[in-house]
């Protein structure tokens, strides 16, 4: 999962994931307000990634990785 500051941080790492690993399949953006918080700019959107059929592999989760921080964010485990 990569948790990002913006819908659109979000939605350019999602079609960007689409278009370089087409083998993670669909994601998913969420988003996740903190808890507490009733002001949308208080949020955080999530792109949520399915594992591959062969698994996180070291070089993939460095992709993940380098796409969240391009993007001012980080990635998480599920």
């Amino acid at each position: 999962m990569l948790v990002l500051p913006d819908r659109d941080a979000a939605d350019e790492a999602a079609e960007e994931l689409g278009a370089t690993q087409p083998d993670l399949g669909e994601v998913e953006i969420v988003r996740d307000a903190l808890a507490g918080e009733d002001d949308a700019e208080d949020a955080q959107w999530l792109v949520v990634v399915e594992a591959p059929e062969r698994g996180w592999t070291p070089d993939l989760l460095r992709v993940l990785d380098a796409l969240a921080a391009d993007h001012e964010g980080w990635r998480e485990e599920a």
